[in-house]
């Protein structure tokens, strides 16, 4: 593209499509750079949407982009992809200079989110300011509606959507990494829009219409009903979108950081409403969405760096009364970190986490679920202040923090009960799952949090006549005649009406409320200590068993000293299997089981009572019991407590190689060639003399029983009483046959070459030492099948 400026602008979308296949990366965004310089908002305007398809991607996913979640700093093109996407690179100056003309661009509803969607469709006002106004009705003869977005919307909903949309990746690729290009621009941008420190850069184009008004004050004496007992929502109530003419200069930047929030907010975790989350209880009900890992780990930055923001309230307006936020002096940043949590984050949160406890897989995956949900529920870990010293178990939790624990209870007591659902379903002696219920522990055993959360649950609890008996008629201030000794009075009753406006509007006015302190929940948490003891005593077992094995394979166990049972060694089981992580399981669960008697005042003895009682089982040979099973014509079933017992390591099969042995996996104390050369010359011996083999050992005298001694497996049958094995695989593997595999065993080799060399001494040849090597095993086998039916009995 020589000169650009004298393009026609008809030519523009065509030439950049065109070089789009044809140039580098690095030369088209040069190229970029200079269209966006050079050009006027009115040119721009044409090749902005097929810009940001190329960047972020279509959003059915068809087209890629620039992969921004498979792209990582190792890539050459990773620093060319961060400036020109930067807050202050070429892209948001793109959008800036179109910002300031009167351009939108539509997005179809079916891309919007589940229950926005579903309002507009309805006909219902969604409860999100960012979607009002901006419908569009379609043609004569079109079916699908539009929402119109300004240029700073449509770019930040595709950068958002991006993180969501289906991408057919190449194989052995996946974006899930958090030093992916993606991630790191959505860190970016959360510090440049949501700051924690100073404001948001102004934008370089004046725009007029991004006038707002400041946010208008909110009473103290807000009514019931206003606080969400008798309303769908919070939420309903926004700041920032109500126009005015006369705005405060300062509140019209505040609206791209009400945009980049609430577009992240709504595309990232509003996928589920209360209607539809309560529907979601049913299993019959198929999930709209489920998210990744990846997803997941995006919404725990967005979440940290959110608490961040609002922990940057400066103290005084802080500590002010809400009634003084009506001043002039109160500036829109500082009120939008006040109301920023509870507002806009807490309650679609709320909603995602749940689904995502309820629904994610049993396995250690859910550590991005978990550490989003704990990341949410400590605000105090994002206060900007350096660290303490002392360990986070000693950490006392300031008492300034109580209201937000009341003003999020479900987020404590609710998902920590859906939690302890989860946790005794849960493989406990794995390390990484023995971790996660370690973490939830030491974070509720923090001094003053167990105490804060009760608090809040009493709250709840408090009778809503008598509510009505202490609250002051319209909380009449000292100089309209109340009085100054109720003033006590009307902090609990507001908290009061917060903590129940919280719950009702969540969980709905008939929801049951189970506290998490009452005497149910008490006995599940007793539950979940008696399968922490079970699994730290099956993690001991399985590390003393594993630390045998590990003696015994040495030199010596060539010799036959060691165990060399393929049934007895685990050559594919996963690190967390091994020893070493085994310990880690115990050190987990023991530290976990302090926390729990500490979060709910167990009594000690009780516990080691408890201990002591699931020890002595253990000893009585309890974990040696096959787990719960029915008896079906094709062997044994699990039922459910089977399957339970299982997954928390109480009970197991005593599992055995079932098949063919002559089939089993090649050793790594046999020699590969001599195991499959003798496989062929056994098959070929078991094939022509098959019959005949049958025929012998089918005898009732002497010769078939010695025959059965060298051509059957004496120990299949009792292996295989264990095993839900079908009847035909268990004949077809009691069939007499000659097996030369045991020759093949270096063990084997090294005994037969000691007997030669032995041999040799005493001035035995090669043919002699094989004859008597044959003599003593046909002696051996002629002594084993007189005395068997005694050393049966004994």
């Amino acid at each position: 593209m020589a000169n650009p400026t004298l393009q026609q602008p008809s030519f523009l979308l065509a030439n950049l499509k065109a070089d789009a296949t044809t140039k580098p990366l690095l030369q088209r965004c040069q190229d970029l750079v200079k269209i966006i310089d050079e050009y006027p908002a009115k040119e721009l305007h044409l090749i902005f949407p097929w810009l940001v398809e190329c960047v972020f991607g279509s959003l059915d996913g068809v087209i890629a982009g620039w992969n921004l979640r498979l792209l990582h700093s190792r890539s050459n093109e990773y620093n060319i992809v961060m400036d020109f996407l930067n807050p202050s690179g070429p892209m948001m100056k793109l959008v800036y200079k179109l910002q300031a003309e009167e351009y939108k661009y539509e997005i179809p509803i079916n891309y919007l989110p589940g229950p926005v969607k579903a309002c507009i469709q309805e006909g219902v006002l969604p409860d999100c300011p960012l979607f009002h106004n901006k419908l569009q009705f379609p043609l004569s003869g079109l079916l699908t509606l539009n929402i119109a977005f300004n240029p700073f919307e449509f770019f930040m909903f595709n950068f958002a959507y991006c993180l969501i949309s289906p991408k057919n990746y190449p194989p052995g690729q996946y974006g899930s990494s958090t030093d992916s290009a993606y991630f790191v621009l959505v860190d970016t941008y959360l510090k440049y829009f949501l700051p924690t420190e100073g404001s948001v850069p102004p934008s370089p184009f004046s725009d007029s219409r991004g006038s707002v008004s400041a946010p208008s004050p909110r009473s103290s004496s807000v009514s019931f009903a206003s606080y969400g007992i008798h309303s769908p929502s919070l939420l309903k109530h926004h700041i920032f979108h109500q126009p005015s003419v006369n705005a405060d200069p300062a509140a019209q930047e505040i609206w791209r950081s009400e945009t980049l929030l609430q577009m992240f907010v709504e595309i990232w975790l509003h996928h589920y409403s209360l209607e539809m989350y309560q529907k979601l209880q049913s299993p019959q009900v198929k999930e709209p969405f489920s998210p990744t890992e990846e997803h997941v780990l995006v919404v725990r930055l967005l979440v940290k760096h959110v608490h961040a923001f609002s922990n940057s309230l400066k103290p005084e307006q802080l500590s002010s009364s809400p009634s003084a936020h009506s001043h002039t002096h109160t500036s829109p940043l500082e009120e939008f970190k006040r109301v920023v949590v509870q507002r806009f984050v807490h309650q679609k949160l709320y909603l995602f986490l749940q689904h995502c406890f309820g629904h994610w897989p049993l396995d250690a995956s859910f550590r991005a679920v978990l550490e989003t949900w704990l990341s949410y529920i400590q605000p105090w870990r994002y206060t900007g202040e350096k660290p303490n010293p002392q360990p986070d178990q000693n950490r006392t939790v300031p008492e300034k923090w109580e209201s937000f624990v009341h003003e999020n209870l479900l987020m404590y007591t609710k998902l920590f009960q859906v939690f302890l659902n989860r946790a005794v379903r849960t493989d406990l002696v794995n390390a990484k799952n023995a971790l996660m219920v370690f973490r939830v522990a030491k974070v509720f055993a923090q001094p003053n949090l167990a105490e804060m959360t009760q608090k809040g649950e009493q709250l709840f609890l408090e009778p809503e006549h008598v509510l009505h008996h202490r609250q002051p008629r319209g909380y009449l201030t000292p100089g309209q005649g109340g009085s100054y000794l109720s003033s006590r009075q009307r902090v609990v009753t507001d908290m009061v009406f917060k903590v129940k406006s919280h719950v009702y509007g969540l969980e709905g006015q008939d929801c049951q409320y189970k506290q998490m302190f009452g005497t149910e929940l008490r006995g599940a948490v007793m539950k979940l200590i008696q399968i922490i003891v079970q699994a730290r005593q099956t993690a001991k077992r399985i590390s003393d068993h594993s630390s045998e094995v590990a003696a015994n394979k040495s030199f010596l166990s060539w010799f036959g000293l060691g165990a060399s049972d393929l049934n007895h060694s685990f050559p594919g089981a996963e690190p967390e299997e091994t020893g070493e992580y085994l310990k880690k399981t115990h050190e987990f669960l023991d530290r976990a089981l302090e926390n729990l008697c500490q979060i709910f005042k167990l009594n000690q003895g009780q516990l080691n009572q408890l201990i002591s009682n699931l020890g002595s089982l253990e000893d009585d040979g309890n974990s040696k019991q096959l787990p719960d099973c029915v008896q079906s014509e094709n062997g044994l079933i699990l039922t459910d407590l089977g399957r339970r017992q299982i997954i928390n390591g109480l009970r197991r099969f005593d599992i055995h190689y079932q098949g063919d042995p002559e089939l089993q996996p090649i050793r790594s104390y046999e020699n590969a060639l001599l195991v499959r050369l003798f496989y062929r010359i056994s098959s070929l011996i078991n094939e022509r003399f098959g019959r005949h083999m049958n025929a012998l050992c089918s005898r009732p005298d002497f010769l078939g029983r010695l025959g059965r001694h060298y051509l059957t497996n004496l120990d299949s049958s009792t292996k295989l009483k264990h095993s839900p094995m079908s009847r035909h695989v268990l004949e077809r593997s009691q069939r007499p046959k000659l097996s030369l595999r045991p020759l093949a065993s270096y063990r084997t080799i090294l005994l037969l070459l000691l007997f030669y060399v032995f041999g040799a001494l005493l001035s035995l040849g090669p043919i002699s030492s094989t004859v008597l090597l044959l003599a003593s095993g046909f002696l051996y086998g002629l002594l084993m099948t007189l005395f068997a039916d005694k050393l049966k009995t004994h």
